[in-house]
């Protein structure tokens, strides 16, 4: 498998799925603002996710993908379908008791996550009865990442990559032609948010059958509680459960973390949560074509590795992609932060977005962009571990992050409120990718290639001129005024982002760094 090429396939389609993303925070900023309203969705929305990334990309992921690799090449694909399907079966009956207690509990987990907003009943009540109407999008979701888990290890990318696109058109199409037929338009993201879950696993479920990966799911179905009793018995199935133990402690300490901001900006200046959201999808737009990207092609190819004691091609791999984030993340940190308002202003600064909200989000994204490149890192270093099927380590780490990351909410929020939030996520996540990296070192997991030293200092040097380039170009316009002219906005950041590449990339090449070889990775 060509790495490269796989990798580029799956940032190609999850650019279109952030550009997408994008297009409906546009609308939703643009139809609604950063308000009462929004902050509710924002949090309701919120609750379902933090369970689909425990359950589902998170903590089932990391067990499950290296097992059913496993599976694969020692025993058969027939197996491994099967061992998919009685995985399924557990799943779904798993998280649809799950979605019902949630549902009921609905009053409980909003004041967890917002301490009943102050006092604001009216945005308490609209958050709970959001949460309740979108909480089955967590079994839905979850069904499709055990698709895409299934896919991903029959080198199946692409369908997988673009399978979220199927939500953002769902908002987009809702709030175009629903929210204008509503007495409360905000309601049309609700729907949306249902209507995309049915589309994505519609879509996930359509790849499986083409692949003949379904058959063993319908006998399954014909009796569920013999099926699920299997399920429980058979003995991949229990390694996945035990794998998922600590893994869901990992990724529940993230969760527990991202509670606990939700909590705080609740409580700060309304419009907190928004905000942070906004900022967070422009940072998500590097996140998934880099760091998700190589996450998702880097770990079946290390379990096969693993699994085949190639441990040369394990450090090889790992190697490549730390080389990958170094050369795409760093610039892509400082260019995020220098064009913080350029990009803000361009993309959101319309209708119901006002010169405080465009600020308010510029704030958060140079704070979220100080930890960019070691958010992305952790994306390559983490499934050294998961391949090696050793959660643990990943486990006490996370459980130091967040521990470091409260402790620099206590001095970073009341210095710069919603942004130190951001600014303590994203100092907290280099450090995660610090302790990740020195643990795979110290165990010789992972062995650097030589040349690393002088890579970083020609990296930065590169980054800084462009950044330094960027500040000034980007000063000669006074983006706040600019809102009646969205064109010119477009014009000019799109010319800054291509002056961006042209320096950065230029100067790589006249310090003789060769990224082209760089990206083109091992084979």
């Amino acid at each position: 498998m060509n790495l490269l090429k796989t990798a580029a396939t799956v940032s190609g389609l999850t650019l279109l799925s952030r550009i997408t993303g994008l297009l409906r925070e546009v609308l939703t900023a643009g139809l609604f603002g950063a308000g009462a309203q929004t902050d509710a969705f924002f949090v309701a929305f919120r609750l379902p996710n933090l369970l689909r990334r425990l359950f589902a990309e998170g903590a089932f992921t990391q067990a499950f993908v290296p097992v059913l690799g496993q599976v694969k090449t020692q025993q058969s694909p027939d197996q491994a379908a099967s061992l998919a399907a009685r995985v399924g079966v557990l799943l779904f009956a798993v998280l649809g008791l799950i979605t019902l207690l949630a549902m009921l509990a609905a009053p409980v987990l909003v004041w967890l996550m917002t301490g009943g907003f102050s006092g604001d009943t009216a945005t308490f009540e609209l958050t709970i009865d959001m949460t309740r109407w979108m909480f089955p999008y967590i079994l839905m979701i979850s069904l499709v990442a055990l698709a895409a888990g299934v896919l991903n290890t029959w080198s199946e990318f692409r369908l997988p990559a673009f399978t979220p696109v199927l939500l953002n058109l769902s908002f987009i199409g809702c709030a175009l032609l629903l929210a204008p037929q509503l007495d409360e338009p905000i309601w049309a993201l609700v729907v949306a948010v249902l209507v995309g879950g049915v589309a994505q696993l519609g879509l996930q479920a359509w790849g499986l059958a083409r692949l003949g990966l379904l058959k063993s799911l319908g006998p399954m179905l014909r009796r569920p509680l013999a099926s699920l009793r299997e399920s429980m018995a058979d003995a991949h199935v229990r390694r996945i459960l035990t794998l998922m133990l600590p893994a869901s402690l990992a990724v529940s300490v993230a969760q527990v973390s991202l509670i606990i901001n939700t909590h705080i900006a609740s409580r700060l200046q309304t419009g907190s949560v928004s905000w942070l959201s906004y900022a967070d999808r422009l940072m998500e737009f590097p996140t998934a074509l880099l760091g998700v990207a190589l996450g998702t092609v880097l770990l079946p190819s290390l379990t096969k590795a693993h699994n085949s004691n190639e441990q040369d091609r394990v450090s090889a791999l790992i190697d490549w992609g730390l080389r990958m984030v170094m050369v795409l993340a760093v610039p892509a940190s400082v260019g995020l932060a220098v064009l913080a308002i350029p990009l803000a202003s361009a993309l959101f600064h319309y209708g119901a977005f006002d010169d405080q909200d465009l600020v308010m989000t510029a704030q958060a994204m140079v704070a979220y962009a100080v930890g960019l490149t070691g958010l992305i890192a952790v994306k390559v270093l983490a499934p050294g571990f998961y391949a090696r099927q050793d959660i643990r380590t990943p486990v006490k780490i996370a459980l130091l992050t967040l521990v470091t990351t409260q402790l620099l909410n206590l001095v970073l929020v009341p210095l710069y409120q919603h942004a130190g939030l951001a600014l303590a996520t994203g100092l907290a996540a280099c450090l995660n990718a610090g302790l990740l990296f020195w643990k795979l070192r110290s165990r010789g997991a992972y062995a650097p290639m030589t040349g690393w030293l002088s890579l970083i200092i020609r990296i930065v040097l590169a980054a800084a001129v462009m950044g330094a380039l960027l500040y000034w170009l980007s000063g000669q316009l006074n983006w706040l005024t600019l809102r009646q002219t969205p064109g010119l906005r477009i014009a000019a950041l799109a010319g800054l982002m291509a002056t961006a590449a042209l320096s950065y990339f230029g100067l790589l090449s006249l310090m003789r760094v060769r990224w082209l070889t760089i990206l083109k990775g091992p084979r």
